[in-house]
């Protein structure tokens, strides 16, 4: 029944000489019925609400979401995905505007973490403190770097969950606070992996190859993978690059091999996880569907 009838049929019974009682209840009961077609169910996230977590979910096509008041892409199909920094707030609030115009707000509460700290020695001091005469390389390279994770796809990899891409030993993890030969640097933002040269290393997620480089100052054999929304994996240290710029690969792929090239005390591949400019931890991601 439409609402201008019920009305109707309300004001009948209060004319006809009907209760103020049988009219208050009715009213009740509109009331009641409006709140229940305006409800709205909550919007499942999966992921890890913590620092360096990622979150996902899908909504109706056509839906607008606002995280902190942002804007977050969202797909064709209604996904969408974001992540938290290492040392984003205890709190966020998620804004979900759909086409029917109902409004759905969430408050996440973003698990705070404690890191270690690391000292690692035995690096090459021009590695530490880079020399003057390789400030325009270096600028070309991080703008390399810059370049391939802003793009942003429809694509959806990220979604199959990501696996570690290398046998073998936690050397380092996300968010510790480095020591580099005795000198405070910024914290390290991703996951080592230590193995012997040559291991195997293999595509965390399915995706486009946005950088392939045998020889960055720093990162030594490097690559960056696209997995759509603006998730990429970064991957350095790498003693061979076996994948080219804008090749499409599955997960799984062979990309290269592990090796010590760039600032690196040991032979180990360094896994970074990114969504667009923040950095995410990949221990947190692994697997998780």
């Amino acid at each position: 029944m439409k609402w201008p009838s019920l009305c109707q049929n309300f004001a009948v019974f209060l004319c006809s000489g009907a209760s103020m009682k049988i009219f208050v209840t009715g009213m009740v009961l509109l009331l009641a019925f409006a709140g229940f077609t305006q409800s709205v169910t909550a919007t499942e996230l999966k992921g890890t609400a913590a620092q360096g977590g990622m979150l996902w979910g899908r909504v109706a096509v056509g839906s607008r979401v606002l995280l902190d008041g942002k804007p977050i892409k969202v797909g064709p199909n209604g996904n969408f995905v974001f992540g938290f920094s290492r040392d984003a707030a205890a709190r966020a609030n998620l804004v979900i505007n759909r086409p029917d115009g109902s409004l759905e707000e969430q408050t996440l509460n973003i698990t705070q973490r404690k890191f270690d700290i690391e000292h690692v020695e035995g690096l090459p001091p021009k590695t530490v403190t880079p020399p003057p005469e390789w400030a325009a390389r270096r600028k070309r390279e991080t703008g390399r770097v810059r370049g391939a994770r802003a793009v942003n796809t429809d694509e959806t990899f990220w979604l199959a969950g990501l696996q570690k891409p290398a046998e073998g030993r936690f050397s380092g993890f996300y968010g510790s606070q480095r020591i580099l030969n005795g000198k405070p640097r910024s914290p390290h933002y991703g996951l080592d992996i230590a193995g012997p040269v040559g291991t195997p290393i293999y595509a965390p997620a399915g995706g486009t190859v946005r950088l392939a480089a045998p020889d960055f100052l720093l990162e030594g054999g490097i690559v960056i993978i696209d997995h759509g929304f603006g998730i990429t994996s970064t991957l350095f240290h790498m003693n061979s690059v076996d994948v080219k710029e804008g090749e499409n690969i599955r997960q799984g792929t062979k990309i290269g091999t592990i090796g010590a090239k760039g600032r690196a005390s040991g032979p180990h591949v360094d896994w970074r996880v990114n969504w667009g400019g923040v950095r995410l931890d990949p221990m947190l991601l692994i697997r998780q569907k």
